[in-house]
């Protein structure tokens, strides 16, 4: 079931509800820079066929289904007041647990900063091929010469005029070879790939640039810190381009009480290239949730 929220500024956020409605248990999912909750749609089925959850994915601001910002209000700041604003007007009471890819984790990161009351209702977390930090400079997985290139082209683009004015990346056909590299491991499944293409091509650019400097900013090591009396994981692909395992093994330094598992082979995208085992992790955290309930109950 779809419906439309308001953010916590007003703009129009694309909510997509699955499982029952009286459901013990609510999962929140955020999405990664650049994609969109279709990414989370296989672990999503997952969850919903085998555990007694209701599953809530969002499109961030810009992303997907959701409206159009101005670049300005593109911030982790902003994105976790969102969150907050979608939990409030589609899970207002009850056990939590959040699942964050990528920008999705950092938003979660955020959500703790800015709004720690609601944490009291979380119940588990899960940290999906993301950071507390470090990315500044980044290289994207690039050769030296190549991410030089890179970085003395992308503010001229994203001054461009057209860049500004075209609604779509790009064609799919043309951005996947690309987009592979960049975001996958070496062997795929088509579904994968499908989803991570189309959700990619579909991006705004503006969405693309908007995003960067905080993304470039996040440091919230400091963070973590209010998760250490929540069962967490961290799940990490071992050729990630984007957040390589060096980076979720710095969230288990700093939060030592979270468990990290690598999935040998899988790049960036472990919702859709490792789904059985994303949703796994995610199930035993609902019925650590669930058993917690029924011991406070009793």
């Amino acid at each position: 079931m779809g419906r439309i929220v308001q953010g916590a500024d007003g703009a129009l956020l694309n909510v997509e509800i699955d499982g029952p409605a009286a459901a013990p248990v609510t999962v929140v999912l955020a999405h990664g820079w650049t994609l969109d909750s279709r990414t989370w749609g296989p672990v999503t089925r997952s969850l919903v066929g085998g555990t007694p959850a209701r599953v809530v994915r969002f499109d961030h601001r810009g992303h997907g289904r959701s409206a159009a910002v101005a670049p300005s209000t593109m911030t982790l700041e902003q994105l976790a007041d969102d969150m907050a604003a979608v939990i409030a007007a589609v899970a207002p009471e009850g056990p939590l647990v959040l699942g964050g890819h990528s920008m999705g984790g950092m938003t979660v990161m955020a959500l703790a900063e800015r709004h720690p009351q609601l944490l009291g209702r979380v119940k588990g977390v899960a940290f999906v091929a993301t950071a507390s930090g470090g990315l500044a400079g980044h290289t994207l997985g690039l050769p030296a010469r190549a991410a030089a290139v890179l970085q003395r082209t992308e503010p001229r683009l994203y001054a461009s005029r057209g860049w500004a004015t075209r609604r779509k990346l790009g064609n799919p056909k043309v951005l996947a070879p690309a987009l592979r590299w960049l975001l996958l491991g070496p062997r795929p499944g088509p579904e994968a790939t499908r989803i991570t293409v189309e959700s990619v091509a579909q991006c705004r650019p503006l969405t693309v640039s908007g995003f960067r400097a905080a993304l470039e900013a996040h440091e919230r090591d400091t963070a973590l810190a209010a998760f250490a009396g929540i069962p967490t994981v961290v799940l990490a692909g071992s050729k990630d381009r984007l957040t390589p395992v060096r980076l979720s093994r710095r969230i288990v330094s700093t939060l030592p009480s979270a468990s990290l598992s690598i999935f040998p082979g899988s790049g960036h995208m472990l919702p859709v290239e490792r789904t059985a085992g994303v949703a796994g992790r995610i199930s035993a955290l609902v019925n650590g949730a669930l058993a917690t309930a029924g011991s406070a109950a009793g």
